[in-house]
């Protein structure tokens, strides 16, 4: 687990300031594990899990149970309260711990799920926590960078050498996905049978418990149709023909596939751009390894390299990142954008062999006048060409990514 060394660097960064901490993610994306490693730097520390029975009983029977913690020093306890979002008045909840405590612990919260928007409605926690994120492993995790992040952008086009040091991780991360325990395994035969019982939990318990969704079979198959959908922009209209459900069904069943990180989500950039589509969205898995056809499964695992890269950025506090794709109504288009405050950085586009720029690279680099790169899913490319006063790199996805900050 050293590979998560750079989010405790998060945390520790985080934890200097008085707020709670929460700590977001995806199911079995190994967020207790982090907690665990994090208090192993701590003299004193408690974790609590709210889907423990007798933990449950300890919350309602004593509010401020952690306050019987068997210290070992005079140093601050670390306490971990892990899945309290399912506690039912867990807003108010921590609104008071936090007014009444934070002065004598440090509180980590953790949640499979986006528990920023857990927050609205009800009394607010604004203000009172700082929100990090924990994301499937990738391959910047295992690699040395050869830039930091202000070296990086000024450098997007920087002549990396070939390198397959990487080639093997990525291989293993391009069939098994990026959740540790499929990941660790090395086994395709373990990932499918894990992959089903994730998706099971995650739609029959997660998110039916917390949505009192009701229609859980239809949202089921919805899960399983939306492979076939990515990389194109999505249209709810015929998504609930194809269902025969509600528009709005649909809509809700997207967000909450977004709120507990079995998908995300990218918007069109038009910006400068004539004709641009500007209204719907691409989504996008964070289990990528279930896309049978091998280019849209290349171009979901890079859409997710730079989505967990942008929001570890605006996580350390770096800027305030997003992701977007570029679709103009001639068809022409590139697979992602990065900006950063609205502001265009660098275009990248995927192929899976194909170590020529596409031309839409070309047209739609003239407009915005900025880097772009052209990554491959084979091994060994590293090219570069000129576009009048801009630079185009093709480059195998190992070698990019490797150096991604």
């Amino acid at each position: 687990m050293h590979l998560r060394n750079h989010y405790i660097k998060i945390f520790d960064h985080l934890i200097k300031y008085k707020s709670m901490i929460f700590l977001a993610g995806p199911r079995q994306s190994g967020k207790t594990t982090l907690a665990k490693l994090i208090a192993e730097k701590y003299s004193n520390s408690l974790y609590f899990n709210y889907d423990i029975v007798e933990n449950k009983k300890k919350l309602i029977e004593n509010p401020y149970f952690y306050e019987s913690i068997n210290r070992k020093d005079g140093t601050k306890p670390l306490i971990i309260l892990d899945e309290i979002h399912k506690f039912h008045n867990w807003k108010n909840y921590l609104k008071g711990v936090y007014d009444r405590d934070a002065s004598h612990f440090h509180f980590l919260v953790l949640g499979s799920g986006r528990l920023n928007i857990y927050q609205k409605g009800g009394d607010s926690l604004a203000g009172r926590y700082l929100l990090f994120h924990l994301w499937p492993i990738t391959l910047s995790e295992y690699s040395e960078p050869q830039y930091e992040l202000d070296a990086f952008l000024q450098n997007i086009n920087a002549s990396y050498q070939p390198n397959n040091k990487y080639q093997k991780i990525w291989e293993n991360l391009f069939s098994l996905s990026g959740f540790p325990d499929p990941f660790f395994s090395k086994d395709k035969m373990y990932y499918r049978l894990w992959v089903k019982n994730y998706q099971n939990q995650l739609i029959r318990e997660d998110i039916r418990d917390l949505s009192h969704i009701q229609k859980v079979d239809q949202m089921a198959l919805l899960l399983s149709l939306l492979p076939t959908k990515i990389g194109s922009p999505i249209s709810i209209d015929n998504i609930a023909r194809d269902l025969s459900v509600s528009f709005e069904s649909v809509k809700k069943w997207l967000e909450l596939f977004d709120t507990f990180f079995l998908t995300f989500n990218i918007t069109p950039w038009s910006k400068k751009i004539s004709r641009a589509i500007i209204s719907r969205k691409k989504i996008y898995l964070m289990d990528h390894a279930v896309i049978d056809s091998p280019g849209i499964q290349f171009e979901n695992m890079v859409a997710l390299e730079l989505y967990k890269s942008i929001n570890t950025w605006n996580d350390k506090g770096f800027g305030n990142f997003s992701l977007h794709y570029i679709r103009n109504k001639e068809k022409q288009e590139v697979d992602f954008l990065v900006a950063d405050n609205n502001k265009p950085l660098f275009m990248v586009e995927t192929k899976l062999t194909d170590d020529h720029p596409s031309k839409s690279i070309y047209v739609f680099q003239n407009k915005l006048k900025i880097a772009a790169i052209q990554v491959i899913n084979k091994p060994g490319i590293c090219k570069h060409f000129t576009n009048e006063k801009n630079k185009i790199s093709v480059i195998s996805a190992s070698t990019w990514f490797s150096n991604l900050p």
